[in-house]
């Protein structure tokens, strides 16, 4: 018994609704729960559950379909499976893309598409801060890692384990990727006048695992690999070797330094700051030297009225100028 009221606890907040009743002006209408359209693929990205509804308002509406994934890692690789190729960038957030027909939109680790006459963004910020099991860890910097030039738009998957890695570049055994050793992946096409490739750049926990992994890959016939720092880039396939080292050439490890800054100090305020401080410390040794002092008077004084023998020893006055 005890462990099925467990098992409720935990799960309940999981089916917790994702969608409001309602969204600036608009009301919310019918609503679906939305399954897994790849079972393997979301269960490898961590889908929790989704939700679909209709808002409407007087003379507009429009439709919101919402995933719930397990962290902002697992958002950004189903942005990107359910980020149509017409999309282009959006400003709205970090992750967020136009749709001929609206946005779709990454928040910490929920993913939102929306379609139709779309609410102010004000509307849709309310909603953000509202969401249930909030998630707002950074993203990966592997994303950032895919060189720009001869990328085809919306062609970027983030692959998370062997589920992804079949999809998106199944040329590349599972094994040899060794996601048990912590890897994930960051994969897009490339469009070269030697025909288009797949770039797939792994990330290693440590530089020498990234070694090894890279003479692994040169072990494969028509694989050129490249790695650089916890990276490796992998082009698999009969591909144009030119080609390759071409795409292979932008793949630049960078770490990131945190340096601690000097912080610029208002001259004026430091100097009150400072004597106030002086003022208030005087202040209390003072008040601390009166009530000790009167303390240790009256302690004396005290003692003298029970009839009880003080300390004051008897001394004789020397006057340095008598003979």
């Amino acid at each position: 018994m005890l462990r099925k009221l467990v098992f409720l606890v935990c799960a309940w907040p999981l089916g917790a609704a994702i969608l409001p009743d309602h969204i600036g002006d608009f009301a919310k209408g019918e609503t679906k729960t939305l399954a897994a359209s790849d079972a393997p693929l979301y269960q490898e990205f961590g889908y929790l559950n989704g939700e679909q509804a209709q808002y409407t308002a007087p003379g507009k509406r429009f439709s919101a379909s919402a995933w719930r994934l397990r962290d902002s890692t697992g958002a950004l690789a189903l942005f990107e499976v359910q980020r149509p190729p017409d999309a282009t960038p959006a400003k709205v957030l970090a992750l967020s893309a136009k749709t001929p027909d609206g946005q779709i939109v990454t928040y910490g680790n929920y993913v939102f598409q929306f379609t139709g006459d779309l609410p102010e963004q004000k509307d849709l910020e309310l909603l953000y801060a509202q969401l249930p099991q909030l998630d707002r860890a950074p993203l990966p910097a592997l994303a950032g890692y895919l060189p720009q030039e001869g990328l085809i738009p919306n062609s970027e998957r983030y692959i998370l384990g062997p589920a992804s890695l079949a999809r998106f570049e199944p040329r590349i055994a599972p094994s040899l990727a060794a996601f048990h050793l912590g890897a994930e992946a960051q994969s897009g096409r490339y469009r070269t006048p030697k025909g288009d490739l797949t770039l797939v750049i792994f990330s290693y926990p440590t530089p020498n695992i990234a070694r090894e992994r890279q003479a692994e890959y040169l072990k494969v016939p028509g694989t050129i690999a490249k790695r650089s720092g916890p990276l490796v880039g992998v082009v698999a396939g009969p591909v144009n070797p030119d080609a390759a080292e071409g795409v292979l050439a932008g793949v630049q490890y960078a770490g990131n330094l945190t340096l601690n800054e000097k912080v610029p100090v208002n001259q004026g305020l430091f100097m009150y700051k400072l004597f106030l401080n002086i003022f208030v410390l005087s202040g209390v040794l003072i008040g601390l030297s009166i009530i000790v002092g009167i303390g240790f008077g009256g302690f004396r004084i005290l003692r003298r009225k029970l009839g009880k023998p003080g300390h004051d020893d008897p001394f004789q006055l020397l006057r340095i100028g008598d003979k």
